[in-house]
């Protein structure tokens, strides 16, 4: 037998979790006897759509982020809600889901999601996806719709306690997959450590500066999540290239140090949500409720990979470069004393300075410094 039983649970979620990202139909169970089909908006197509049509009426579930963006009251403790869709195509649900400024509401039918609901949604947002998901509620009567679908393989079936566990062990374990020496500007002296998470999704690479026996202690540390348009295209709407470059000089200048490279761009929304993010800029939004327009929160990231690399490199003892207090209260809570924080500070001008000012003004982060400087002519 290949495998434990539960490890064959969770690569039937992860093959779902596939399935989920090509746009197919996915069947959800849980244990009080709760099923659904559901497919996710992102990429939703007509022939999709129809072949939710015929297994009964259809609902648009989304998160309490886009719930509240839509003026939907939220209920203490609701993660999300569900509303009945009345003949939409693809286009019109995809706009009901993440646009800004949706109009009325009042003609759908309204209520908190079910667990199968919230699982869809779940997966969704695990696959970097829009985290919103269209689903058709399956009786007791549908026996053979779902038999039929199971077995020809139009759907595969996975249950919510699957999903939730699926969910819980990504970020908490990381291996060390490979590593080499990659000579870069800031220091000829640099290696690059690849690490994969457990369930298998993200890659995050540590860049070590110097030799390990010779780094200060405390040990420079630098967390920074991935930002293609900042860091490899120096785009100006945020700061993040900068202080990628500032990080590494630092580094070559104190003898050692090291960052850790996160596969979170956008906060951890993924390259296709946050441009989508910046599109809802260019009508007026902040970052925070671009973000949460399109169903996410206002800082989705969470840093146990980023610690469980630290403990994997047997740091103990850090000064983290960073303006976020967030980052700070991770690390030390892991266990991993935090010595001193370092601020890092990018160039500010008049494409950055509304991000800016968001980052201080809803997130918390300590840039007001940043923001007393004088605004670059870019």
């Amino acid at each position: 037998m290949i495998g434990t039983v539960t490890e064959q649970k969770m690569h039937h979620v992860e093959r779902g979790l596939f399935d989920l990202k090509q746009g197919r139909l996915l069947y959800i169970t849980d244990s009080a006897q709760s099923a659904a089909f559901i497919a996710p908006v992102d990429g939703l197509v007509p022939g999709v759509l129809e072949q939710l049509q015929e297994i009964g009426s259809l609902r648009l579930v989304v998160t309490r982020h886009r719930a509240e963006s839509m003026g939907l009251v939220s209920r203490s403790g609701t993660l999300g809600f569900s509303l009945s869709l009345n003949g939409e195509g693809p286009e019109e649900i995809f706009r009901l889901a993440s646009a800004n400024g949706t109009g009325d509401v009042s003609r759908h039918d309204v209520r908190p999601a079910t667990d199968v609901e919230l699982a869809g949604v779940m997966l969704a947002r695990l696959g970097r996806l829009l985290p919103a998901v269209v689903c058709a509620v399956v009786g007791a009567d549908q026996e053979d719709v779902v038999n039929a679908a199971l077995t020809s393989g139009v759907a595969l079936s996975v249950t919510t306690a699957q999903v939730g566990a699926f969910a819980k062990q990504g970020g908490v374990r990381v291996t060390h997959v490979s590593e080499g020496a990659v000579p870069i500007t800031e220091s000829e002296d640099a290696r690059f450590m690849a690490f994969r998470e457990a369930n298998g999704l993200l890659e995050h690479v540590a860049v070590l500066i110097g030799r390990q026996d010779r780094w200060p202690d405390p040990v420079p540390v630098r967390i920074h999540s991935a930002c293609l348009t900042g860091d490899l295209f120096g785009s100006l709407r945020c700061d993040c290239g900068d202080q990628l470059r500032g990080s590494l000089r630092l580094f070559a200048e104190r003898g050692g140090g090291v960052l850790l490279y996160m596969s979170q761009e956008g906060r951890d929304i993924g390259l296709g949500n946050k441009l989508r993010a910046y599109a809802l800029q260019e009508h007026g939004l902040d970052t925070v409720d671009a973000d949460r327009t399109l169903g996410f929160g206002s800082d989705e990231r969470r840093y146990s990979a980023a610690v469980e690399m630290l403990k994997e490199l047997k740091i103990s003892r850090v000064e983290l470069l960073t303006n976020n207090p967030e980052k700070v209260r991770a690390v030390r809570e892991a266990g991993i004393t935090v010595v001193d924080r370092r601020p890092l500070y990018g160039t500010l001008n008049r494409h950055n300075l509304p991000y800016v000012k968001a980052k201080v003004e809803r997130a918390g982060h300590l840039l007001s410094d940043m923001l007393s400087s004088a605004v670059s002519t870019k």
